[in-house]
């Protein structure tokens, strides 16, 4: 019986110390996210010092990301199995010395390492403390879902303000102020997971005698097939979009509305405060009025708005991109949660394999999307990605898993 089909409810009792370990969670989450959100965030000063091109931009994302993406769904899989209550601190240990390593880096292909570094210090992080999530949920599996998120998102939106304030302006090796998050961030995971280790030898005192009851799906194998498929083409549609304003709108606002880097910061900081301000929205949404809705809204509904963005001015674009941000970033934990219940009992494999495929869409998207900038141009490529979201039609294939909530 796997760690996660033993989940019953006197695990959630005690409701004061659940909340504390999912802001606890989150915290740890907006530090871990605020570190890996450096990298992307001095893309334009490694382009000038190291001399790089949008090709090789793209690939230092395509190596973080896919570093995370390929360990994640094997540590998802092994913590299903053998859950590791320290395994947290062990990740966001690797983050830090990924983070030392940029901050000193002399070339090109160190900066490649730190990436690799850090991505696998994300592997190690996310799929756990998703699973980690809910186990403390209480039984609100979205609302945990998207507290969890939101502290994430919350730090990929600061981390590009700090890199502005701390970075740009007074140089590379100024990334180990960044280093003291990282060390707070073990501290907190630290307790985190002794907490997680209490539980689960309660679990198994809890289990002792009881017998064992496999969690299975009632769907048949075909439907869940089609359903991950349809999940994953979704997944595919966002985070393509995503990384064509995490990693090239700064270059986008530069060319072609004139603003300096500092300011393009900025405005990328504000995308991604709306990204983070609208992951809270999906998870509760999605636990009282239905997790499929909250997808429909939440990526076909963004493609008005992403079709108009290139065509606007300096202002129209910054204000679309935070109704794009509010909008889009609901989704991800709604469809976290639905593929969760779609495979009961596999909640650590099916949150790495999402958060994986996630990490990886990203940094292959990236490294394509830079290619495609270099023999384009940027605003091309925003042409390009603003029909991703049309890809949500595609929701009328998942089947509804909650009675009453079509």
């Amino acid at each position: 019986m796997s760690a996660s089909e033993q989940q019953a409810p006197h695990d959630h009792s005690s409701g004061d110390t659940a909340m504390t370990m999912l802001v606890a969670l989150s915290v740890s989450h907006m530090l871990n996210d605020v570190i890996q959100a450096v990298v992307p965030s001095i893309y334009p000063l490694l382009k000038t010092k190291f001399v790089l091109s949008y090709t090789q931009i793209g690939l230092i994302t395509l190596v973080f990301q896919c570093t995370a993406s390929l360990l994640q769904p094997l540590v998802g899989h092994y913590t299903d199995r053998k859950p590791m209550p320290y395994s947290l601190p062990v990740g966001m240990g690797l983050t830090l010395c990924g983070l030392i390593m940029l901050a000193f880096a002399p070339s090109y292909s160190v900066i490649l390492w730190s990436a690799v570094l850090i991505g696998a210090g994300s592997s190690i992080f996310h799929p756990e403390a998703s699973r980690l999530a809910r186990l403390a949920s209480g039984g609100k599996h979205g609302f945990a879902q998207s507290l969890f998120q939101v502290g994430g998102n919350f730090g990929s939106a600061l981390g590009p303000l700090l890199a502005a304030l701390v970075i740009m302006t007074r140089g590379q090796i100024h990334v180990l102020w960044f280093a003291l998050l990282a060390f707070i961030g073990i501290g907190v995971l630290i307790k985190v997971g002794h907490w997680y280790g209490e539980r689960l030898a309660q679990q198994k005192v809890n289990r002792a005698g009881a017998r064992s009851v496999a969690v299975t799906s009632s769907l048949p194998r075909n439907k869940i097939i089609i359903a991950l498929t349809v999940l994953a083409l979704l997944i595919f549609s966002k985070y393509i979009y995503l990384v064509s304003l995490t990693s090239y709108y700064t270059f986008y606002l530069i060319g072609r509305f004139g603003v300096t880097a500092q300011q393009a910061q900025l405005y990328l900081f504000l995308f991604l405060f709306a990204v983070a301000a609208g992951t809270i929205l999906g998870g509760p949404i999605g636990d009282r009025y239905g997790r499929k809705k909250v997808i429909w809204v939440s990526i076909l509904g963004t493609s008005p708005f992403t079709l108009l963005l290139p065509s606007m001015g300096l202002v129209g674009t910054a204000l679309l991109s935070v109704v794009i941000g509010v909008i889009l970033a609901s989704v991800f934990s709604a469809i976290i949660v639905y593929a969760q219940e779609l495979m009961p009992g596999k909640v650590g494999l099916i949150s790495g394999v999402f958060f994986g495929f996630a990490f990886g869409v990203a940094g292959i998207g990236s490294a394509l999307l830079g290619v495609l900038a270099d023999h384009t141009s940027i605003d091309y490529v925003f042409h390009l990605c603003s029909y991703l979201p049309l890809l949500g039609l595609l929701t009328a294939f998942l089947p509804n898993l909650e009675p009453g909530k079509h």
